[in-house]
Order: C-alpha cells, then sequence, then structure tokens
C-alpha cells in the first residue's frame, strides 16, 4: 500500500490528499456488471457460519448442514452435534421443520427455534415458533402455533415470554401452559410488551417487557396510541386498492402516553412505576439491576435535551433520581451492543454504574457509585467511544470500540474501570469489531479495510489469534478477474474551513490525461458516514464499481454534522437540517470541478433517505454546480417525518417553523435546473411516499420537467424480487444518459 501526500491550493481552500491506493486490485480487466453485483452475488463476502457463544465461554455453537453443533475453542475434543438435522419436529403434524434463527435458554438445555418469518417493521418480526429440549429430545410449540412475536426465555429457563395481539404471555416450558398476562390490547389503541411504530424505528427495539433476573417479574411498557394520528398507505394489488393504516406521529404530533409495569409472576399481580403519563416525555429504556431489587427506567423529555435514570422499587412503583444529564442541543443514546440504546451498564457488585456520555464534547466512558457521585472518567481524549461491548467484572477491564485512530478507522480496546492501563486489542488500519464471549475470555473480531473484505478470527482477550474463521480468499481470487478499483481516501477543506473526509473510486483504466464526469454519493444525516476505512463492496459501493468501470468517478464527502469527530462537528446542524451539510456538499463539488481530470460541467449527485433529502437540496441550492441528480426515497420536508428523529434535531414545526421550511426542497423548487430523477416505493412505511408527492405537485406548479418512477407496494429499501436490479438497471440507464 502505497501513500503519499499531496497539497493543492484552488477556489481558496486547502485541500490534503491521502490516497489508499487507487490503483484497480483485480489483476483482469473484466469490468463490474450489476448481473456479477446483483443476480450472481460475485462479491458477496462471507460472514463465517452462523456464530454464537455458550454460556460456557470454552465454546460455540454453529448451525451446519441443518443440525446444531457445540464447537470447542482450545481443546482436541471433536464438535459436538447438539441437535441433528431433522430432530425438530412439529409435534402437531410429525414433519421436521428447518432450523434457523435459534435462541437457547440460560442452562442451554432448551432451544427456541424461529420458522416462518415475517417482517413487520424495521426491527421486528412474526415467528412461527418451537421449544426443543436437548435432554428429552422432545417438542413442543409455543402458543400453539399461532404467530407470535418477541421471544425471550425468562432468566431461569422456566419460562418463554412472547406477545401476540397486542398482549403479553408467558409459556410454561415444563408443561406447555400458556398466561395471559395483559387482556386490554387493541390494534390501534393498546400495546402490551411491545413498542409502537416510532420508539421501535427510532429507538431501535421492538421489544417491550423485561424478565427480572430470578425470573419471577416481567417489566413492561403498555403504550395507548389511541390519541396518535393515523397514516394510511393503499398496497395495489387485487381489483380495488388494499389500505393499511397506522399509528405514525409527524414532527409536532400527538405521541403515545406509555405507562410502566411489574407484573409478579407468583403473585399474579402488578405494580406500575411511579412516572407521569404524558405524552411529552419518552422512556427509551428498562433494564433491571443485577440483583434484581430495582428497576433501572431511562426518561427523556421531548425535546431530547435532558435525560434523568429513574430506580423504580419493583415492588411498590416507587422511583428516585440516580443521574440527569442535560445538552444545549440533544442527548445522544449510544450504543451498547449487548443492550442497544442503553447508556448505562450496572455492575453485579450493587454499587456502580458505567455510563457513556458526550457531555465532554465527544462520547467517553464514566464510572459512578449508585448514589449518582461520578468517581472517575474511564476514557477520555479528543476522540469518540462509539461502543461499549461489556465489562468483565472479574478482573475490572472494560471493553468498547473507538474513533481514536481517526475518524475513518474503528479499533478495539481493553481498559480498567479506573481509566488505567488502556491496552489496543486490534492493530492494523482498517475498521475493527468484536463480540464477546459470556466470559470475556474471547472474543470473534472483524476486519476489513478499503481495500480487504472482511477476516473474522478467534481470539483471546489480550488478543492473541487463536483460529480464523474467514478469510474470503475465494473472494479475493474472484476480485483478481474483475477491474475493482478501491476508494482513495482525501480531504476537502469546507466553506467552514473543517477539513472534511472523503473517498474517490476512479475508472481502473483512469490517466490524468482525460476529462471524466464525476457522480457523488451522499447520505449526511446526524451521526452518519459514508466515509470509513471498511470494506464496502455493496450496495451503493458496488453500483460505484459499475459506474467507475463505464467511465465514471464515484466521490462520497462526510460533511458538518456526520459522526466520529466530536459533538461540535456533528451537532452544528441542530434545529438547521440540511443548511450546513448541503454547504458542504456544494463547495466539495466546486472543488472537484477544479481537478484537471473532472468535467466541471458534468457533476452528478445522488442520495436515498436522508441522501435523497440532501440530494434534492443540492440541485436546488447548487443548479449551477451540479448538471443532474437521483433521489430515492426522498424527505421533502421534515414536517412529514416523525416526531422522535426529528424533533431531536429540530424541535417542533410549532417552535422552530423556519428550520423546517427553509431548508425543505419544496421551498427551493424554483432554483431547479437540473436533470433529476425522483424514485419512491408506494409501501414505504419509514419516509411517506407523501413526501415524493408533495414534492411532485410543487414542481409542477412551478413548471418544472423532471422524471420519476414509483415502485409499487415496496418499502424503503425498495427490494423484492427482481426489484433491485431494476431500480439499479434504471439508475444507472438514467446517468448514463444524463450526465
Amino acid at each position: 500500500m502505497n501513500r503519499y501526500t499531496f497539497r493543492a491550493r484552488c477556489a481558496g481552500w486547502v485541500v490534503a490528499w491521502l490516497l489508499v491506493s487507487g490503483a484497480a486490485l483485480g489483476q483482469g480487466q473484466k469490468p463490474i456488471t450489476l448481473d456479477d453485483w446483483l443476480r450472481a452475488g460475485v462479491f458477496r463476502a462471507g460472514y463465517g457460519q452462523s456464530f454464537a457463544w455458550m454460556a460456557n465461554d470454552n465454546y460455540y455453537t454453529t448451525l451446519e448442514a441443518g443440525a446444531l453443533k457445540k464447537n470447542p475453542i482450545l481443546s482436541k475434543e471433536a464438535v459436538t452435534e447438539l441437535v441433528a438435522a431433522g430432530a425438530v419436529k412439529d409435534p402437531a403434524t410429525g414433519e421436521a421443520i428447518e432450523l434457523g434463527e435459534y435462541v437457547f435458554s440460560p442452562d442451554e438445555t432448551q432451544v427456541l427455534f424461529l420458522t416462518e418469518s415475517e417482517p413487520i417493521y424495521r426491527h421486528s418480526a412474526r415467528h412461527v415458533a418451537y421449544l426443543y429440549n436437548t435432554k428429552t429430545q422432545t417438542t413442543q410449540r409455543i402458543f400453539d402455533g399461532k404467530p407470535v412475536e418477541n421471544l425471550y426465555f425468562s432468566p431461569n429457563g422456566a419460562r418463554v415470554g412472547f406477545t401476540h395481539g397486542n398482549n403479553l404471555y408467558v409459556q410454561d416450558a415444563a408443561t406447555g401452559k400458556v398466561a395471559q398476562l395483559t387482556q386490554d390490547g387493541a390494534a390501534g389503541n393498546i400495546i402490551n410488551g411491545s413498542t409502537d411504530w416510532v420508539y421501535e424505528e427510532e429507538f431501535g427495539f421492538p421489544e417491550g417487557y423485561y424478565f427480572s433476573p430470578d425470573g419471577n417479574r416481567v417489566a413492561y411498557y403498555r403504550f395507548d396510541e389511541s390519541e396518535v394520528p393515523l397514516f394510511t398507505m393503499n398496497y395495489f394489488a387485487g381489483l380495488y386498492p388494499e389500505p393499511y393504516t397506522f399509528k405514525y406521529p409527524k414532527a409536532g404530533e400527538r405521541n403515545s402516553t406509555v405507562q410502566l409495569f411489574v407484573h409478579d409472576l407468583q403473585k399474579g399481580t402488578r405494580v406500575q412505576v411511579q412516572v407521569p403519563a404524558d405524552p411529552e416525555q419518552y422512556f427509551p429504556a428498562v433494564r433491571w439491576t443485577p440483583s434484581g431489587d430495582q428497576l433501572a427506567v431511562l426518561r427523556m423529555n421531548r425535546h431530547q435535551n435532558q435525560l434523568e435514570v429513574l430506580l423504580a422499587d419493583p415492588t411498590t412503583g416507587a422511583t428516585r433520581p440516580l443521574l440527569t444529564e442535560s445538552s444545549d442541543t440533544y442527548i445522544e443514546l449510544m450504543g451498547n451492543v449487548t443492550e442497544r440504546l442503553t447508556n448505562l451498564q450496572f455492575l453485579s457488585d450493587g454499587k456502580h454504574f458505567v455510563y457513556l456520555s458526550e457531555s465532554s464534547g465527544n462520547a467517553h466512558l464514566y464510572r459512578y457509585d449508585m448514589s449518582g457521585k461520578l468517581l472517575n472518567a474511564i476514557t477520555a481524549g479528543a476522540w469518540d467511544v462509539t461502543s461499549l461491548y461489556g465489562i468483565d467484572e472479574a478482573s475490572g477491564t472494560v471493553y468498547y470500540q473507538s474513533a481514536e485512530a481517526g475518524p475513518l478507522e474503528r479499533h478495539v480496546y481493553a481498559v480498567g474501570l479506573d481509566g488505567k492501563k488502556k491496552q489496543l486489542l486490534t492493530p492494523g488500519a482498517g475498521t475493527h469489531d468484536a463480540e464477546f464471549s459470556s466470559g470475556y475470555r474471547y472474543f470473534v473480531h472483524t476486519h476489513s479495510s478499503a481495500q480487504t473484505p472482511p477476516v473474522i478470527r478467534l481470539r483471546d482477550a489480550s488478543g492473541k489469534e487463536i483460529r480464523t474463521l474467514e478469510t474470503n480468499e475465494s473472494l479475493q481470487e474472484r476480485l483478481k478477474k474483475y477491474s475493482y478499483v478501491a476508494p482513495s481516501f482525501f480531504k476537502v477543506m469546507g466553506p467552514s474551513g473543517d477539513s472534511l473526509n472523503a473517498w474517490m473510486v476512479r475508472p481502473p483504466d483512469f490517466t490524468a490525461q482525460r476529462r471524466y464526469p464525476v457522480l457523488m454519493y451522499v447520505y449526511g444525516g446526524p451521526g452518519s458516514q459514508t466515509v470509513t476505512n471498511s470494506w464496502a463492496l455493496g450496495g451503493q459501493a458496488q453500483w460505484a464499481q459499475v459506474l467507475a468501470s463505464k467511465g465514471y468517478i464515484v466521490v462520497s464527502v462526510d460533511g458538518r454534522g456526520t459522526g466520529a469527530r466530536g459533538v461540535k462537528f456533528k451537532k452544528c446542524t441542530y434545529r438547521q437540517l440540511g443548511k450546513y451539510e448541503v454547504e458542504d456538499q456544494i463547495a466539495a463539488a466546486k472543488y472537484l470541478a477544479t481537478l484537471p481530470y473532472v468535467d466541471g460541467a458534468r457533476i452528478g449527485i445522488w442520495g436515498w433517505s436522508y441522501g435523497g433529502y440532501m440530494t434534492l437540496n443540492c440541485l436546488m441550492k447548487g443548479a449551477q454546480v451540479f448538471k443532474t441528480g437521483v433521489s430515492v426515497a426522498p424527505v421533502t420536508n421534515w414536517r412529514f417525518y416523525d416526531t422522535i428523529y426529528t424533533e431531536r434535531y429540530l424541535r417542533t414545526p410549532q417552535e422552530n417553523p423556519e428550520g423546517y421550511d427553509e431548508n425543505s426542497p419544496i421551498t427551493h423548487v424554483s432554483k431547479l435546473e437540473d436533470n433529476f430523477l425522483l424514485v419512491h416505493g408506494t409501501g414505504d412505511d419509514n419516509v411517506h411516499y407523501q413526501n415524493s408527492l408533495m414534492l411532485v405537485e410543487a414542481l409542477v406548479q412551478a413548471n418544472k420537467q423532471f422524471e420519476v418512477f414509483f415502485y409499487p407496494n415496496k418499502n424503503h429499501g425498495i427490494y423484492g424480487g427482481n426489484t433491485r436490479y431494476h431500480l439499479y438497471t434504471q439508475l444507472t440507464a438514467f446517468i448514463e444518459a444524463n450526465l
């Protein structure tokens, strides 16, 4: 790998190039085509077998050839077959079920197998589930084979919890007897044990119930969404459209009223957690403390700039504050890998907890005692912690991922709870991720870079390699036949004086003596990144290779508002989404136009979702800069999007109407001068088809010509059957015709 630095001055910017091999990696000259990518799967990377750690972390399980197997880490003993192929049979029909997604009971004598899975929204799905006992080799249906959601074992393995019809149930693992814990669930009104649409989408979890550590209590959410406005989409299949109606709170509208309850499974009683029943607040996480004598509740105000950690008594429901954090903008709910959007993790000593916060200006870990007193910072510096993997309390070691080596990189570290003896566990440039065993003695290490497909290794807690699980050598061999070009990383000085990270993919036969058209790819949403040193030969990055083989340069730039660069850079877009991010994309395009090998009259831009919104604003505010654009599933005015996401960054439309309208593409349709293709799925439950229809109406009234294509019944991802192939064929043809 060659590295060199080149500095150029143009249009008042200093631009630093940090090129990381812009040459073709493939030895052959076969161009990369849509058929190779979308139909043949030529460039699909392997991520190892279906790996899952066991409670005894000397072992892990894999699903191979229809059998569930137990694999040793270090010893010479043979692989054990826990569940043979065909062993799990439907007790009603006697037919063997195909093994797929599985969940172990805590003692690992029972396994839940989830079949016939049907997606609902982004994180939720319905399943027909079976409970298999490995000792007796018997199978029972969950809920008599009816589709259920959110299945979990209780920590003692005695029960399986699930939701059905907006109510919460538990099934006795020994007898199969089902107990219905709630009675008032009703579609469009009351949800028990699950979350509503906006919680699932924006807080990232569909499950809304939690067993206590002893398995004898269940804490659960109850959503009253009766006052939330309805949104209706039509599905087009038969003679008449079939309406689908669900509760979707758009910015400034009424949210669900949320209550929290604790149900005692032994006594059959319940208590309500004493927090106000107020739609102007959120509860983004509920967790039991390790002893089970307290329930931790995270509460945020509607502006999401104040967060409280409350401790509730599960016998009375009484609460007391443990920690409060405030911000002038918003509080980011950052990731604990095992518990999703939980900014804190309690220690089993009952005396301490670890909290992840951006209060210093960067995301860092802190240790507190149970009175809420700060004891020490665990991490510190001008860089962000990006994931908390967990805490080995026996050794007092915290395992986390961070961008300490730079926003393009991710590495895995270990550090003491006292903030001392920090150790880098994953040396080498690129993106590193880890999945630790239950006892933190081992971790599965996934590493990739812009030049290297994922390599997956098993390591011990010190970082020492034990074995390689996946090399992706076959993918690297396939690549040799093609003219794959690794992205080159560079920096552009933006109009604010910030140095912006970027990558460029150039044609495999690139020569500085020619002038090439450029297509910019943008996402740009708060905290996001498209520019990282990671393997991305899939999705949008794969399409970049297809276009490069056709003679286009493809570029992506992370402007202001994007992640892993601290609070100041990320949160400068607060209350005015679409202003600074767009200015940075326009400035980058102007810089690219000055390069001797770029045809400045042929610069285009495209994006999906937030990137579609960015594309529209760039085409309109930067009409003299961009020749063409493609916007897929865009937000066209944030008034049309949901409460939690939108108000976090803009507040409500009633409080900040200028922030919604001044940077709405609908406001600027009169400025459009470019070739433009608009694409949307009519079944998009996330960014509604309404966004594009309202833009179309505004463009028509402004007498602007454009192209538009809608995919019937397709959701925000626009896939299914031949859909993706058709979509990218259409996008490619449009770019070739108009750029």
